[in-house]
């Protein structure tokens, strides 16, 4: 999976779970049903946690500029804006090629190039530790409770 198509795929998710939260939110607060945020913040959640490691990995990668990279994590944050920033990023050219940092690629330098140069030697392994983190966070989150309460 090349960049451009992990980045599309994930922008598009973000989309869509944002529609799932805001579908959530009008059915518990417009007609009483505790359970839609519950769904649909969770799916939410998963998503946005597997979208900022992807916008970490190709901003590494493609060797971004800090306020690209900040801008990618903060389109998460805002419903919808993940297709616009993915769109823009696309058409600068900034998701073109392969990965840098796989095989048979340039040499990792930094601590963050070789995380993702062995996540994409190891793809299942990484896979994997991407998925533990994300349910780890995910679920600290949920112990935490609501981002409303956090601060009371």
């Amino acid at each position: 999976m090349t960049p451009r198509t992990l980045y599309l795929r994930l922008a598009f998710a973000e989309v869509v779970t944002w529609t799932l939260l805001i579908l959530g939110m009008i059915g518990k607060y417009g007609f009483g049903l505790e359970w839609a945020t519950l769904v649909g913040g969770s799916i939410h959640g998963f998503v946005f946690l597997c979208y900022v490691v992807a916008t970490l990995a190709v901003w590494t990668d493609k060797k971004w500029s800090a306020g690209t990279g900040v801008l990618g994590l903060a389109s998460a944050v805002i419903p919808y804006a993940t297709v616009p920033f993915e769109r823009s990023v696309e058409r600068r050219g900034l998701l073109d090629g392969p990965w840098r940092l796989a095989p048979g690629g340039e040499a990792p330098r930094t601590l963050p190039e070789r995380l993702l140069a062995f996540a994409l030697r190891s793809p299942v392994v990484a896979l994997l530790v991407t998925l533990v983190v994300v349910a780890v966070v995910f679920t600290l989150l949920l112990w935490a409770g609501k981002p409303t309460e956090w601060f009371s």
